[in-house]
């Protein structure tokens, strides 16, 4: 098994990811790291408990990250954010309140001291903006160069999904973004190049409300919901994006996407504010430091993601008559 710590600001598409980690066999969940974007981090991180406890895996520990992009003092979550996940981050879906806390460790500090403990034998997922990474590096550089790390974010081949040139998770905090690409951190980047050709439609959320679990409903409403913002915001697709999902899918089996080595930058400064492009400066350099991920085997990933998913949704309590 390989261990895994997610760093998640949870809304909608990270709890699709959190269950399909849970539901891996190949995986060790060992930690859940919070983090801001779809959410303010407090929101994210009661999601985090209550979903955990509600698929019986309240033994998984949270730890609260950095609250706001590294080069601001403050976070509030953007107007589309909210149509998209709904003000409580998940779909206006209703979970009970959790009886679990937050860890009082930090969640840089969780993460520096998992890379140093496990090296190899972990992977760290990330699905929201790059901060809590990029404080771990600038805290302990040796942490850049232990890490092994799948994040959520950017948009090579094709146009950003809150700019022309910038996605969400990236341009929460482009700075961080940078010294991660930078650092050379081992890095796999899932990007809208592949994350936009997996969709989920109404056909198989019907698949988890039929199951007549409260997982299987919990997960039923959140992800219709996000399909329903999809309609107003990219009706072209016929679905949600399976953003975050994606990532743990290839923490899992690599072998999910084609990528390619590339050593990567994040543009900090003027109307490309977000972009993230190949470094011209280390164009030529032999040691590629990311891959990025421009192919996407679809049906394969589809079919484990609901065969997983669904299983574990299966495992939870009966809903009420």
């Amino acid at each position: 098994m390989t261990k895994i710590i997610l760093d998640l600001d949870t809304g909608i598409d990270d709890t699709l990811a959190l269950t399909y980690a849970l539901a891996s066999p190949e995986l060790d969940v060992i930690g859940v790291t919070g983090t801001y974007g779809n959410v303010l981090i407090e929101t994210g991180t009661r999601n985090d408990l209550a979903i955990l406890e509600l698929f019986g895996h309240s033994d998984v520990p949270v730890f609260t990250g950095e609250p706001h992009a590294s080069t601001k003092d403050s976070f509030e979550v953007l107007d589309i954010s909210a149509f998209i996940h709904g003000k409580n981050g998940i779909g206006e879906a209703e979970i009970p309140d959790p009886k679990g806390s937050v860890q009082e460790q930090s969640a840089v500090d969780f993460l520096i001291d998992s890379v140093n403990t496990y090296g190899d034998d972990l992977v760290i997922v990330a699905t929201g903006p790059m901060t809590n990474l990029a404080a771990a590096i600038a805290k302990d550089p040796s942490f850049a160069e232990k890490a092994r790390i799948v994040i959520m974010g950017g948009a090579l081949t094709v146009p950003g999904n809150v700019s022309p040139w910038a996605e969400a998770n990236i341009n929460q905090d482009p700075d961080a973004a940078n010294a991660l690409f930078r650092s050379g951190a081992n890095v796999t980047m899932i990007g809208l190049d592949v994350t936009l050709q997996t969709l989920l439609t109404v056909k198989e959320t019907a698949k988890w409300r039929e199951l007549g679990t409260v997982g299987g409903d919990f997960l039923a409403e959140a992800t219709d919901y996000y399909i329903k913002a999809y309609e107003t915001t990219a009706p072209h697709l016929g679905g949600c994006g399976l953003h975050d999902p994606l990532a743990v899918a290839v923490a899992v089996d690599p072998s999910l996407v084609t990528c390619l080595d590339i050593n990567m930058k994040v543009d900090c400064e003027g109307e490309t504010r977000g972009r993230t492009i190949g470094d011209e400066e280390k164009l030529n350099d032999p040691k590629k430091s990311m891959k990025v991920a421009v192919g996407v085997d679809v049906e394969r990933f589809l079919h484990e993601l609901m065969e997983r998913i669904t299983r574990l949704a299966a495992d939870t309590p009966a809903r009420e008559s």
